[in-house]
């Protein structure tokens, strides 16, 4: 797990850039800070921050590989794990008589490519985002791995391209590529929406993601070249006929498989426990591994918003060493200004600040841990894909019908029961359902967003998403729109971002090739069924999680926002953060402390929409007036824990 950057120049300049490149790393140094490193050639200088998980002693990077006959022929950058590194190399070491000078993956990803070529991305088994130049052809490779764990940006412009896997070492590289840092309004229009930035955009015009599951070639003055490697097919490839035990056991055994493989590692492994389902199937594999293990959990004060005791509980029943962070409303205000600035571009999660400490909890006793993410988009696992079974009814009617509905809907007043059903009863599931977060809809966006543009709809994020999946069941769509939407752009986000913030690395078991290849097959019936979700998943886990989480209903790590934004621990701060705010063109800040005022009066449920808002501020602060300028301590941990 580390940090790259690289710039790829139009006019064989790489030379005169290699201090800039070298100062904007040295803002991601939380991902790597066990060792910095520069290379550059005439074209491309790179930039990389190590974080040492596997072969401390070697696999130094930029790592210069090449066959015999051209020894030094690539160099690579490479941020994040290839867990099926040894079956790699030993392939490689059989078939093609590769010799490797080091006990690395980074060598594995540089010798397949040499060998296979961009098809090597297919091979992996991992979290990655990574960068191999040819000197020979001149050619530069990036790629992303299949579900997007790893981050990586891209800005090009008349001086070359640059690549980082934090967006703000490229802020300050913007200025030398010839490119504005002028905000994208498109982009905040769908962040207000939908409570993060949906790839492949940032709020920043000039700054755009390589897409999960993408790989792009890029030679010297060219524009990238990208394609599309990695194309989930949720329900088309249905499973074999057979008994139903015979999946579950599938399920198990390849899980099983990919926890083994994801605790590889020169250091020590944990995990993070909440009082789910995932995270203690995790957890309870992962002992299997390591008898010493130790997992983390972290709750709030405040009745109802923590699951510590059944963390605690499930802890004890595997025997795994347990830890608690308890978060009190002080200590969660005063983070958010360094929480927002290691995000890079807003996501209005409130989970991401446990996470945050919870991970920096973590890092004071292991070096790696593993996580659950993933389970719900790949199982179906989210309560609202139970959806398409309570609005069947409405699917037999004609579509005059169902207009109809939405017209009533419209006229019940709010908080009446069953006018949300008949509003979301009247929308065919491409309207209604824009992945597992809404913040605005179009009647309070219109309300606060001072430059609205009705044609910026979520539409053009999901129309996309849904057109490869017609013909498929609705939940399978669900759950296609997930992993392009709310799983890369939030769950995954905040996962890398706070874990990283605190030099640890995250793994996530569930989102492996291998995992998904066996839950895509799974049919309707096999999540949403017997009044629960991720049926097929619990029966797997029968014999490998305790009888107390295997039925529990998600919780997962929940923040008292509203409770707290009504009230002192964040009234305050929220009101003098809109007052102070420089956002006025952005948003009609009358309207968003009337909202404020709605909340604490308790007349409305304003919170995320609150919340939304007040972290766009506290980022449009650090990042584009720059009044605010968080704290940011180089933080020193051993190399081995």
């Amino acid at each position: 797990m580390c940090g790259l950057l690289g710039l790829l120049t139009a006019d064989g300049s790489a030379a005169a850039h290699a201090d800039a490149i070298a100062a904007a790393s040295h803002c991601m140094r939380h991902r790597g800070p066990d060792e910095p490193g520069t290379w550059h050639d005439d074209d491309l200088v790179v930039g990389f921050n190590r974080l040492s998980i596997i072969d401390i002693e070697h696999s130094h990077q930029p790592l210069r590989w090449g066959p015999p006959e051209a020894p030094d022929r690539y160099a690579l950058v490479f941020n994040g794990e290839i867990y099926n590194y040894l079956e790699i190399r030993e392939e490689l070491s059989r078939d093609e008589g590769t010799v490797f000078a080091t006990e690395g993956d980074g060598e594995a990803i540089v010798a397949a490519f040499h060998h296979w070529g961009p098809d090597a991305v297919r091979r992996l088994r991992g979290m990655f985002a990574f960068a191999v130049w040819d000197t020979q052809t001149r050619s530069l490779f990036l790629a992303r791995d299949p579900f997007g764990i790893k981050p990586l940006f891209i800005a090009t412009g008349p001086a070359g391209t640059a690549f980082g896997s934090e967006k703000k070492s490229l802020l300050e590289l913007l200025e030398g590529l010839r490119l504005a840092d002028d905000l994208d309004p498109r982009a905040i229009e769908h962040y207000t929406v939908l409570q993060y930035v949906p790839e492949p955009e940032t709020l920043h015009a000039a700054i755009r993601r390589l897409e999960s599951g993408c790989h792009a070639t890029i030679r010297p003055g060219s524009a990238p070249e990208i394609r599309r490697y990695f194309t989930p097919q949720f329900g088309v490839r249905p499973f074999a006929a057979g008994s139903e035990q015979k999946r579950y056991d599938q399920i198990a055994d390849v899980l099983s498989d990919s926890v083994a493989k994801h605790m590889r590692a020169d250091v020590t492994v944990g995990s993070f426990l909440s009082g789910g389902i995932d995270s203690t199937a995790i957890a309870a594999l992962a002992i299997r591994h390591n008898p010493d293990l130790i997992t983390f959990t972290t709750g709030f004060e405040r009745d109802g918003y923590s699951e510590v005791d059944v963390a605690a509980e499930s802890a004890e029943a595997i025997g795994a060493r347990h830890i608690v962070k308890v978060v009190g409303p002080e200590e969660f205000v005063a983070a958010i200004p360094e929480i927002v600035w290691y995000l890079d571009d807003p996501v209005a999660d409130p989970a991401l600040v446990p996470l945050y400490f919870v991970a920096k909890e973590a890092r004071k006793h292991v070096k790696v841990v593993l996580s659950g993410e993933g389970a719900d988009e790949l199982f179906g696992g989210y309560t609202i894909y139970k959806e398409p079974l309570s609005l069947s009814g409405f699917d037999k009617l004609p579509t005059a019908l169902r207009r109809l509905a939405g017209r009533l809907s419209d006229r019940i007043p709010e908080g009446t029961r069953g006018k949300s059903l008949l509003h979301r009863g009247s929308l065919t599931l491409e309207e209604r359902y824009y992945g597992n977060a809404r913040s605005f809809d179009d009647a309070r966006l219109r309300a606060v967003l001072r430059d609205y543009r009705p044609e910026w709809t979520h539409t053009d994020v999901t129309a996309p998403i849904y057109a490869r999946s017609q013909g498929w069941d609705p939940v399978a769509r669900m759950q296609h729109v997930d992993l392009f939407t709310w799983l890369r752009g939030d769950i995954l986000v905040k996962a890398d971002k706070m874990t990283m913030a605190n030099s640890l690395e995250l793994r996530v078991p569930f989102l492996d090739p291998e995992v998904f290849a066996v839950a895509e097959g799974l049919p309707f019936d096999e999540k949403i069924s017997h009044g629960t979700t991720k049926y097929a998943l619990r029966k797997a886990l029968e014999q490998i999680v305790p009888a107390h989480v295997l039925h529990r209903k998600k919780l997962g790590f929940p923040v008292p926002i509203r409770h707290w934004l009504a009230g002192p621990e964040l009234f305050d701060w929220a009101h003098e953060t809109i007052r102070n705010s420089q956002t006025d063109h952005i948003f009609d800040k009358t309207a968003v402390l009337a909202m404020l005022d709605e909340h604490r009066a308790g007349t409305v449920d304003n919170s995320r929409r609150l919340w939304t808002l007040l972290v766009f501020m506290v980022w449009h602060a650090i990042f584009v007036e720059k009044t605010l300028a968080p704290s940011i301590s180089d933080h020193t941990y051993p190399v081995r824990l």
